[in-house]
């Protein structure tokens, strides 16, 4: 059996990286795991192939997410993997697949689509416990739905804060140029993406955080990780579980049957 997993989206962000450290958890234990996608940055980070050289078997389990199908493509079980809300609403989708993923049981809610819950693969991360730089970190997609502009007037206003860092990629030019641009100064510095999420926490106090609705909330565990302190939007918190391999291998390995 190979599971193929294939993404409409495979650039930088949460839906990607969770993808990656789920492949590679499969492969390290005895499954035959690929992503499919369109973009170049999973190449190096887990076997990974562009879904130009996608070839379905019926022996295959698919594992499709922000993809617009709407038949089985002739494979043994097809497993529709979730991690938006607004963004993919599963109800305008025509029910072909087997299955569906979520991460989080407020995301399940959000759609009012039965499914199972199994959260995302948590970084390895260290808390290094040296700090107090007085830094602030901003960490996220660049866009209107992370609300970067609001999470920088709230660091602005800690006294402890004396220097914010911005990270992430710039997903909407337009919000940056608008919002954050004008926002930057000597002490608030747009940083790009941070590939070593290790290195970028060991920098920081204090992590803001004022996304308008979260499915699974990385940057809120990777805080707790690390040691880092987090300044998120309670109203907007999905309160998502977090759990360790050995529990999502045993997940998958019953939604994959």
């Amino acid at each position: 059996m190979k599971i193929k997993f294939l993404s409409g989206w495979t650039d930088i962000g949460g839906s990607t990286i969770a993808f990656i450290r789920l492949v590679n958890l499969l492969n390290e234990n005895g499954f035959d795991a690929t992503l499919y996608g369109n973009s170049e940055y999973p190449n190096g980070r887990c076997k990974y192939k562009l879904f130009t050289e996608l070839v379905f078997k019926p022996t295959d389990v698919l594992v499709h997410h922000f993809t617009k199908l709407d038949k089985n493509p002739g494979v043994r079980k097809v497993i529709l993997s979730c991690h938006e809300t607004n963004l993919f609403p599963i109800k305008e989708i025509k029910p072909f697949y087997d299955k569906v993923h979520f991460v989080s049981e407020f995301q399940k809610n959000w759609h009012e689509v039965d499914g199972v819950v199994i959260p995302n693969v948590l970084p390895n991360l260290i808390n290094r416990k040296c700090r107090r730089t007085g830094v602030a970190g901003i960490v996220g997609s660049i866009d209107p739905h992370k609300q970067i502009h609001k999470s920088v007037e709230r660091a602005l206003n800690d006294p402890n804060v004396s220097r914010v860092e911005i990270y992430g990629k710039i997903s909407d030019p337009d919000y940056f140029n608008n919002k954050v641009l004008p926002l930057l100064s000597n002490n608030v510095v747009y940083c790009g993406i941070a590939y070593n999420l290790q290195k970028m926490y060991d920098e920081l106090d204090v992590v803001y955080h004022s996304s308008l609705r979260e499915t699974f909330n990385y940057i809120k565990t990777e805080c707790a990780l690390t040691g880092v302190r987090y300044e998120g939007l309670p109203e907007n918190d999905p309160k998502a579980e977090y759990w360790d391999n050995e529990k999502i291998l045993e997940a998958w390995k019953t939604l994959l049957q």
